[in-house]
């Protein structure tokens, strides 16, 4: 099996570290590189090809949230795992809305971390639904220019046939694929197929930002589940 490569990025180097340490004991799991600040991410990256880059939010001179849409911008961008210590935060959320798989928080427990790497590396996000109810809830609170996001949040969803619609509601109200189907009538396959086709339509990087969008379109708000 190939290792999945893994790229840390933390101005603490105590955190990087722990980080190294608690990764580096997983048999599946190569740590590449290490970097103190955002600046020195991309040509991190260009050396090292990482498949996940575990990404420090806060750091002096260039933060996560640039260095994540500097990487998410390129065509082999590698997925990013934001660290933080705020649940909802609202540098978090651009980051996710830059197209970070989601986010672990600092005092996650080692297993937890490792088995969000192996994961996100799967193509899946790491974010459980509770978490994106309560981003969900964060974001309703943005004070950010809502009427122009909402306007260019509806062009884009408005390509969405009737069935893709009723899935990206779904995934924006954090449900799991499972519960989707159940509640739609489909099976899960089909759900995955509709997950992809959305993704591919909105030009999207992964569910976290289908929920997002969907939100930010006020297609939650059309519904009547609370």
């Amino acid at each position: 099996m190939t290792a999945i490569k893994v790229l840390l990025v933390d101005d603490d180097p105590l955190v990087r570290a722990g980080l190294s340490l608690m990764l580096g004991g997983a048999d599946d799991i190569e740590i590449v590189g290490e970097a103190a600040d955002g600046s020195e991410v991309t040509a991190l990256v260009d050396r090292t090809h990482p498949d996940v880059v575990l990404m420090d939010i806060r750091m002096p001179s260039v933060d996560g949230l640039a260095a994540t849409e500097a990487l998410r911008g390129r065509d082999d961008a590698p997925q990013v795992v934001v660290l933080t210590t705020f649940h909802a935060d609202d540098q978090v959320l651009r980051a996710l809305r830059a197209g970070a798989a989601g986010f672990v928080l600092k005092d996650t427990p080692p297993a937890e971390i490792v088995a969000a790497v192996r994961r996100v590396a799967a193509g899946d996000p790491v974010l459980s639904p509770a978490v994106t109810r309560q981003l969900m809830a964060h974001a309703a609170g943005d004070p950010g220019p809502g009427d122009t996001r909402r306007s260019r949040a509806r062009d884009r969803v408005a390509s969405l046939n009737d069935r893709e619609r009723e899935v990206a509601v779904a995934v924006g109200r954090g449900l799991a694929n499972a519960e989707i189907a159940a509640e739609l009538y489909m099976s899960v396959a089909t759900v995955k197929t509709h997950v992809s086709r959305i993704l591919a339509k909105l030009d999207l990087n992964n569910r976290v930002q289908i929920a997002l969008l969907a939100h930010d379109a006020g297609l939650l708000e059309e519904t009547d589940h609370p």
